[in-house]
């Protein structure tokens, strides 16, 4: 049964880097700044729009780090634990990719802060100890990139620790 769950999160992964790594590409070429890589931009100084399908993935994400958070920071977290959660994590961000719809501007923000997200999890999937931990608090600060930048009402993060 492991084997498959990361046989399926290898697959995912790896399909979310491709796609990232184009939709990047695309943002990069419309970016405001001109000589930098990618980066989180407002929609014309308003948030970007989302549906019910990325708030309901968005909300498992941080809802399954949060659970977790007060063990990650006390340090008391197994690495079978990191992994747990980092498959929840990649279970949201297919269930996001399979069933969101958003405009082609919209969607390019949103693969920035799911690059984050996958990075994480990808930290913590066959990690533990400092390299999982910085993982999860990638995560965390992706989930408050998130609010800062899309539009969902009700929103609220995990802080991340400083």
């Amino acid at each position: 049964m492991f084997a498959r769950w990361k046989k399926i999160a290898a697959i995912l992964t790896t399909a979310a880097l491709l796609s990232v790594g184009v939709e990047m590409a695309w943002a990069h070429d419309h970016a405001h700044d001109e000589g930098g890589a990618a980066q989180l931009t407002l929609n014309n100084g308003k948030k970007w729009t989302t549906d019910d399908k990325l708030r309901l993935g968005m909300n498992r994400i941080r809802d399954a780090l949060a659970a977790e958070l007060p063990a990650i920071r006390a340090g008391k977290i197994a690495a079978e634990q990191y992994r747990q959660l980092a498959r929840k994590v990649n279970d949201q961000i297919a269930f996001m990719v399979q069933n969101c719809k958003l405009d082609r501007d919209a969607d390019a923000m949103l693969h920035l802060v799911l690059a984050d997200i996958t990075a994480g999890a990808d930290a913590m999937m066959g990690q533990g100890g400092s390299k999982a931990r910085k993982g999860a608090e990638k995560i965390a600060r992706a989930l408050d990139n998130y609010g800062t930048y899309f539009y969902h009402p009700g929103w609220h993060g995990v802080k991340p620790a400083h």
